[in-house]
This record gives structure tokens, C-alpha cells and sequence, in this order.
């Protein structure tokens, strides 16, 4: 069966390959401490000359799907009963110090199950100095320092854009490009300057708030709400896209008419595609008291709602069946955009307010907002939205300015 090599191990060799400053280490596999093989732990030793202590760091299979820092790395000696007695702790410290944070992380990220037997270990040479971890958040790099063993007088841990080497941006900037995705890097910075790399994560698939607001936000062009009792406030959102919809339903009636891979959809397929879809809005509005719409597409495009009302014309009765969905799901949509008390849209697209919307008793709590942006800013709004990926579920801030300009921001 072929080894699975950590992450943490597989980029430090990658580094190190590349030219990269990477200290000596070794990867053990849980395999060898079973077999009691560590013949290669005792040749890496006696190549560790004046090497007391080293550094002993989790290497489980799984690993990257769990936080850093969800397992231990210990000091122990430089011989093979430090390594094997620093694993006994890694493994004890999973299932007893840490075993809420393995449990809260598969169920709320995600992480998988994992056998804590099959814990390896990574190896390499205690360096005395300060540990530094960088990483790029938006289009700047932060470095946060700790664990400073250079001074009697210790500082608490703490984050800078502005690393005391400016080699340190460099080198971090040179290690993601060569890796080639975003990731998290740890360095120890050794008494004497020296600037070792002593892991990578990738991190591309972390989603990251941490980025500053204007860099995680949107602004729009303008409001119209007739209470101005507050100007801020957060809603739940779902996301619409009329385009996405109508095109699947076209998609659909393309596989009927042309065929495709597997089953060709019939025509009851079609409107389970549409009444699944006004199945989803109501069950949206009976989640959330009160929510907003993101419009990135709330009107029907013209070409597209030509070519679905006549896309099946050769069969006239299966085209009456759609069209008259198509008609009843326009309805519906209708009534879920009214119960929303914010849209955020294209300009000319807002709430049609009566008097109880713009003055009922109701409103005097819950105003009607209509946020909108520009008509000709449209396509470059609805892609920074997708970019910064807003997604039906999120919450969302929306913050008006005094000059009445919102800014709508991701929570």
C-alpha cells in the first residue's frame, strides 16, 4: 500500500528542493514506530552533530483538514526514546486536551474521522530563536511573532504588516509563488538571523474574513427607504439569479429535444425543475423572519425568455405546459420578493412600496430598503459579488454613509 505523506512533510521536501532554507528533518511514518523501525531516525541523529534537542511535529495522514495548531509539536532529545515517548503524548494529547477541538471540527468543518494510531512524526533540529507565521490576507502579508526565546523579558505574541527583515516578505512572496497557491508559513528566526522555513500550509480553501472591510465589502450607489431611523443593519440573504435559472430550465429542455448522458429528462422532469425552485423560495421566507434578496439577475432577459417559451413550439402541448409554469413561477417569484424587507439590486429595480410598505405600523421598526448600484456598473458588480462569493444563507451588514451611499459587507 503506498504511504501517505503528510502535507506538512511532502511541502517541507518540496521547499527544500527548491532552494529554500528548510532545516534537516526526517518523516517517520506510524508505520515504523509499529515495527519498531527506526534504523533511519538513528542514522539522521548521527548526522545531527552537537544536536541535543529537537523539535518532535505531529505528522498524521489527515492532518490538513484540521486546523493548525489541532496537534502537538513537542521538545524532547535527540535520541529515538524522545521521539517515540514525544508521539505517545501527540497521540495522548489528541484524544484528552484537544479531543473537543477534533470533535467541533468534523462537525462543523467538515474534517473527517481519523485514527489517531496512525500519527507520524516529523523530525527535525531544535533552532533557538523566534517563531514567525506569515500569511497574505487580501493584497498584504501579516506576521505574527511569538514564542521570542532570544530576551529575558518576554513580550506577549502579536501581528505586524511590517516584519523586522524585510527578507521575511520576500522569502514568503518567493515560497507562494513557487508553491503556487496561498499558504501559511512558519519561520524560526534563529539567534543569529539566520531565517529558516519550518512549514507551509495551504490555505486556498480557507475562506478568510480577516481581510479588511473595504476588501470584503461593495460599495453601491444609492437607497431609497422613506424611514431614515437607522443606517445600519444585517439580514440573512438570498441570492437571485433569474439568468442561472432560466437557463438551466432551457438546459433541461435541450436534453429532451437533443438528448443526452443517461435518461432523457420528460416534460414533468422540466416543471419539477421549476416548482422545485419556488419550493426552495418558500421554504427560504418561512426560515428567516425577516431577509433580504441579492438581485444579481431579478428580471427575466428577454432572449431567454423567448427562447423558453418556444424552445419546445414543435410539440405545442408540452410547450403550453412550460409556458404556463414559467408564467405561474413569475407570480411566485413576485411574492417572494414582496415579503423580503431589503433588495439589493440594480438601479430601476426596487420594492413598489404601497402605504402600509412605506408607513404602516410595521415599518417603524422594519423600514423597506431598496439598495441599489448603477445600471452601468452592473456587470462589474454582479462579478465582485461573485468574487468575493456571497452565497443565499450568508448575513450580511449594510452601512449607509451620510452622504446616503450604502456599503454591503459579508458577516
Amino acid at each position: 500500500m503506498e504511504l501517505a505523506i503528510p502535507e506538512k512533510a511532502r511541502l517541507l521536501e518540496k521547499l527544500k528542493s527548491g532552494g529554500f532554507k528548510v532545516p534537516d528533518f526526517i518523516y517517520v511514518p506510524a508505520e515504523d514506530f509499529r515495527r519498531e523501525n527506526l534504523d533511519d531516525l538513528k542514522v539522521f541523529f548521527q548526522g545531527c552533530h552537537d544536536c541535543f534537542k529537537v523539535i518532535a511535529r505531529s505528522g498524521h495522514p489527515k492532518e490538513e483538514y484540521f486546523k493548525g495548531g489541532t496537534f502537538d509539536s513537542l521538545e524532547t532529545y535527540a535520541d529515538v526514546g524522545g521521539i517515540v515517548y514525544a508521539r505517545k503524548r501527540m497521540i495522548s494529547f489528541a484524544d484528552t486536551a484537544n479531543r473537543l477541538s477534533v470533535l467541533r471540527q468534523q462537525k462543523f468543518n467538515n474534517a473527517p474521522e481519523i485514527d489517531l494510531e496512525e500519527m507520524g512524526v516529523i523530525v527535525m533540529p531544535f533552532i533557538d530563536g523566534t517563531s514567525v507565521m506569515a500569511k497574505e490576507l487580501g493584497d498584504m502579508w501579516e506576521f505574527g511573532y511569538c514564542r521570542d526565546r532570544i530576551h529575558k523579558v518576554k513580550s506577549e505574541p502579536y501581528i505586524t504588516r511590517t516584519p523586522h527583515d524585510r527578507r521575511l516578505l520576500q522569502i514568503s512572496e518567493d515560497i507562494q509563488k513557487y508553491l503556487g497557491f496561498p499558504c501559511e508559513i512558519e519561520y524560526i528566526v534563529a539567534t543569529d538571523g539566520e531565517i529558516y522555513v519550518v512549514q507551509a500550509k495551504d490555505i486556498s480553501h480557507i475562506e478568510t474574513l480577516e481581510m479588511k472591510e473595504s476588501e470584503r465589502s461593495i460599495k453601491l450607489d444609492g437607497i431609497r427607504r422613506i424611514r431614515k431611523r437607522r443606517s445600519y443593519r444585517e439580514r440573512p440573504i438570498y441570492v437571485m439569479d433569474t439568468r442561472a435559472f432560466y437557463i438551466k430550465v432551457i438546459g433541461r429542455c435541450e436534453d429532451m429535444v437533443l438528448g443526452c448522458e443517461g435518461p432523457a429528462p420528460s416534460i414533468e422532469d422540466i416543471i419539477r425543475t421549476i416548482t422545485d425552485y419556488e419550493q426552495e423560495l418558500e421554504n427560504f421566507t418561512l426560515k428567516y423572519e425577516r431577509f433580504g434578496v441579492l438581485g444579481l439577475s431579478i428580471e427575466v432577459p428577454e432572449v431567454l425568455n423567448q427562447v423558453a417559451n418556444h424552445y419546445l413550439d414543435d410539440t405545442p402541448e408540452l410547450q403550453r405546459r412550460l409556458s404556463q409554469a414559467l408564467h405561474a413561477n413569475a407570480y411566485k417569484m413576485d411574492f417572494f420578493l414582496s415579503e423580503a424587507d431589503t433588495l439589493i439590486a440594480r438601479q430601476n429595480i426596487m420594492v413598489n412600496m404601497c402605504s402600509h410598505d412605506a408607513y404602516g405600523i410595521d415599518t417603524v421598526r422594519n423600514p423597506l430598503w431598496s439598495v441599489n448600484w448603477l445600471a452601468d456598473r452592473d456587470k462589474e458588480v454582479v462579478k465582485k459579488f461573485r468574487t468575493l462569493g456571497f452565497r443565499t444563507g450568508d448575513f450580511v451588514g449594510i452601512d449607509i454613509d451620510s452622504e446616503e451611499k450604502p456599503t454591503i459587507y459579508r458577516l
